[in-house]
C-alpha cells in the first residue's frame, strides 16, 4: 500500500479508501467482515461510512456492523483512520438531520456509540446546508474536536465557494479548517476539475474521490454482459444506455493495454494532481482485491491523453474552461 497526507494535514492514509455503503443492504454483516479484515490486511487504513448508510432510516446498520468488527479485535480500531458522516435524516422529528448544532451534536455521540469507539478520526458534512449558517455548523465541530470527540473536519459534496468560505471562517477563528473534501470524481464525471479541485489543492484540502467507477459503468459492464452496480436500479440501465458506444471503446483500450476497466480507471483517479484517496465500495471481497491492484498500473502521458480524449472533462480549471 502506498501512503500520503490527507491535504496539509499530518495525517497519513492509504491511497485508496475502504467505501462501506454496500454493508447491510448489499453486503451481510460477515462478508462485509471478512471485507474490513482483507482490507486491513493488505494496508488500507481508511475505512469511510455515514450514518445513513444501511437503508434503515435512523438505525446507523452500516456503522454498527463496523462497530462489530472492531469490538472483536479491539486492536484494530489503533491501526484504521475511522471517518463518518453527518447531514442526513435520522428519524422524523425536524432536528433530525442537516447541519444544525442540535443535530450534529447529537448525531456524533449516536455515531461514537454504534462505532463503539471513543472518537471519531475524521468527521465529514455529508452535504452542504442551505438552512443553517455555516457559522453555527463550524463552531458546532470545533467544539467536537476541543472535546477530543472528533480528531479532523472533513466535508463532502461542497462548491469550490463552499469550501472556500468555510477554510477563511476557520481561519478567522484560528482553527485548521476542514483538511477534506469527498466528491464524486471520475473518467465520466470530471466537474470538479471546474473548481472543487482546484480550491482543494489552493488550500490543501485532500480530495477523496467517491464513485470512482460511476456505479460500476466503468468497470466492464459490457465486456462481462451484466448490469451496472446496484442493477436492481432503472437509472443504472439508462446510464449504460446513454454512454454506450464510449464503454464499448474504453473496454476495447484497456483489453488492449491488458488491463482491467476498472483498474485503468482508479489508476486515472491516482494520476489526478490533488486527488488523495479514491474511496472503493467492494460488495465482495474479490472486488476489494481487484481495485487494490490499481496500485500497481502506471499511465504514461500519452495514454492519459488517450483517456483525456475518450473522456473529455470540462477543459480544465476555471474560468479558462469556459473563457479566456
Amino acid at each position: 500500500m502506498k501512503h500520503t497526507n490527507l491535504g496539509r494535514s499530518g495525517l497519513v492514509v492509504g491511497r485508496l479508501g475502504l467505501g462501506t455503503m454496500n454493508f447491510g443492504p448489499h453486503t451481510p454483516e460477515p462478508e462485509a467482515h471478512t471485507i474490513m479484515s482483507l482490507a486491513l490486511d493488505k494496508g488500507v487504513n481508511l475505512f469511510d461510512t455515514a450514518n445513513i448508510y444501511g437503508a434503515r432510516m435512523g438505525e446507523g446498520v452500516t456503522e454498527q456492523i463496523i462497530g462489530n468488527w472492531i469490538a472483536r479485535v479491539p486492536a484494530r480500531r489503533d491501526r484504521i483512520v475511522l471517518t463518518t458522516k453527518v447531514y442526513g435524516m435520522m428519524g422524523r422529528t425536524p432536528n433530525s438531520g442537516r447541519l444544525s448544532a442540535f443535530h450534529i451534536k447529537r448525531a456524533c455521540e449516536e455515531s461514537l456509540r454504534r462505532l463503539r469507539t471513543d472518537h471519531i478520526d475524521l468527521f465529514q458534512v455529508h452535504h452542504v446546508d442551505r438552512t443553517t449558517p455555516w457559522e453555527e455548523t463550524w463552531q458546532a465541530l470545533d467544539l467536537l474536536v476541543t472535546q477530543g470527540k472528533v480528531t479532523y473536519v472533513g466535508t463532502s459534496n461542497f462548491a469550490g465557494w463552499h469550501l472556500a468560505r468555510a477554510q477563511e471562517h476557520a481561519r478567522q477563528c484560528g482553527t485548521p479548517g476542514p483538511v477534506s473534501e469527498q466528491s464524486v470524481y471520475n473518467l465520466l464525471e470530471r466537474t470538479v476539475e471546474l473548481e472543487v479541485l482546484p480550491a482543494c489543492r489552493a488550500y490543501g484540502i485532500g480530495l477523496l474521490p467517491y464513485s470512482p467507477l460511476h456505479g460500476g459503468l466503468l468497470g466492464g459492464p459490457v465486456r462481462r454482459g451484466v448490469a451496472v452496480g446496484r442493477t436492481a436500479e432503472p437509472a443504472a440501465g439508462k446510464r449504460l444506455k446513454r454512454h454506450h458506444e464510449r464503454i464499448t471503446a474504453y473496454e476495447k483500450w484497456c483489453a488492449d493495454l491488458g488491463t482491467p476497466p476498472a483498474q485503468v480507471a482508479l489508476a486515472w483517479l491516482l494520476h489526478q494532481p490533488g486527488v488523495t484517496a479514491p474511496i472503493l465500495g467492494p460488495r465482495v471481497a474479490g472486488q476489494l482485491e481487484e481495485g487494490l491492484a490499481a496500485l500497481k498500473v502506471a499511465l504514461s502521458s500519452s495514454q492519459l491523453k488517450e483517456l483525456d480524449a475518450l473522456f473529455p472533462g470540462p477543459g480544465g480549471p476555471a474560468p479558462e474552461a469556459y473563457a479566456w
